[in-house]
């Protein structure tokens, strides 16, 4: 069934959140900001219940930032990918989906899954690209006044081909990530003039050794990142330097030891992420890799080639050479457009507040960390969520499933299914399913 509405000049109906009221024929649209996994996993719970909603994404295509990385292969197969009503939906239309216990690229997962469940006729008309969100605010309201503010409905501001659109909204989900949005090279965390001036020889990806050869063949390149991002790039970088030998690949971590970034290996509960620590340890203990840890990082400079500052063991370091430089040291939250809105944010995770303690990374995997749904992610702004892995802030321990179980319960929630929102359930693999594993140019 299609659904038809105006996104413009509607009247919204206060509602109590113990009662929720909804009536989708005088109800302005949900708003979900980000067309990745989440967002369009919000978008079909939404589309399955015949609710109007509105999804803005940045990017020419839905899946746009996984296109960046979309040469990767995750770790876990398509079964764990899938939400279960955007699967549902795909069926009912007759596509033809994966095989569940295949692992995809990012790749994959935009052609196969994305772009199928953005076309559906249930969500094409009201999946909205090249729409870049400039702020969320309330109408009438800044952040400051509280007259009427839980009965006006949400104004949105997007750049749409440098023209500024407006879209009016009762509730919002943000489901824009964190990918984009790096964390530096600086072991502190402070983005520096140099490191930016240097931008042109720094990657913040995975990088595409296939695709763009000679910015890596036979060039002295560091690593800087003790994560699995850090071994993919590690990986493909080894890949090329079966066929461009002068290739110098130095692996720079804050690790206490090398051995604690191998994970669990031939013991992992996923195959492909256990696969991915035991061919780095082979590598590293080849030397075709050069580790160097513990090493924080203070400062780079340039002359010509790339100097890297840092001490170790209370001992200044200068790492001379690189021309080339591969930081995978994660990525953090953009609150700007939320800056007219009033959050709870944790000062360390930048997570939702309430999710702080269950996702420490120093605590949980991805597998410990329990499932949360509308309750956890509910904002001092209300109606206003934070989603997916934006909702983790800096925690790195997001993985896709517990995002379409967090917007399973809130759209359950703003739809007047109470029960259902308040009932969490998530089953993965003991060890967790994180989101990406062995390159497939490896």
């Amino acid at each position: 069934m299609k659904m038809t509405f105006n996104i413009l000049n509607q009247s919204a109906t206060c509602c109590e959140p113990t009662t929720n009221c909804f009536e989708p024929e005088t109800k302005l649209p949900i708003a979900i900001i980000g067309a990745g996994p989440v967002g369009l996993a919000a978008a079909a719970q939404l589309a399955a219940k015949n609710v109007p909603f509105i999804l803005l994404e940045k990017g020419s295509e839905v899946g746009a930032n996984i296109r960046t990385w979309g040469h990767v292969k995750l770790f876990s197969p398509w079964k764990y990918n899938f939400d279960a009503t955007a699967k549902e939906l795909l069926l009912q239309s007759g596509s033809q989906l994966p095989n569940e216990d295949d692992v995809p690229t990012g790749q994959g997962i935009i052609d196969q899954y994305l772009k199928p469940l953005s076309e559906l006729d249930q969500l094409k008309p009201f999946v909205l690209t090249n729409h870049r969100v400039i702020s969320i605010t309330r109408k009438y309201n800044d952040k400051m006044k509280n007259k009427n503010r839980t009965s006006t409905p949400f104004i949105i501001y997007a750049d749409s081909n440098e023209e500024v659109k407006t879209f009016e909204a009762r509730a919002v989900l943000d489901a824009t990530g964190t990918w984009g949005n790096p964390n530096p090279a600086q072991g502190n965390g402070v983005w520096l003039p140099i490191e930016k001036a240097l931008s042109e020889r720094i990657d913040y990806h995975i990088p595409n050794c296939e695709e763009n050869p000679t910015l890596y063949a036979n060039k002295k390149l560091a690593v800087i990142g003790g994560g699995h991002s850090a071994i993919n790039s590690l990986l493909n970088l080894v890949k090329l330097k079966e066929t461009a030998p002068s290739t110098e690949i130095t692996w720079i971590l804050r690790k206490e030891n090398v051995e604690l970034a191998y994970g669990g290996e031939q013991s992992d509960a996923l195959a492909e992420r256990g696969a991915l620590g035991t061919r780095i340890r082979q590598l590293v203990e080849e030397e075709i890799i050069k580790v160097i840890t513990p090493f924080f990082i203070t400062s780079l400079s340039e002359s010509g080639k790339i100097t890297i500052r840092g001490t170790s063991r209370n001992e200044e370091i200068n790492l001379d050479g690189y021309d080339r430089l591969i930081v995978n040291a994660g990525s953090r939250p953009d609150y700007l457009i939320n800056s007219e809105l009033r959050l709870n944010i944790d000062p360390v995770t930048e997570s939702v507040t309430a999710l702080a303690p269950l996702i420490d990374p120093n605590v949980h995997s991805c597998g410990t960390v329990r499932p949360h749904g509308e309750e956890e992610l509910r904002q001092p702004e209300e109606n206003f969520y934070v989603v997916g892995a934006k909702s983790y802030g800096r925690a790195p321990t997001f993985l896709m499933a517990t995002g379409y179980e967090q917007v399973r319960s809130i759209t359950a929630y703003l739809t007047g299914d109470l029960e259902s929102a308040k009932r969490v359930e998530l089953v993965l693999p003991e060890t967790g399913v994180c989101s990406s594993g062995i390159s497939s140019c490896c």
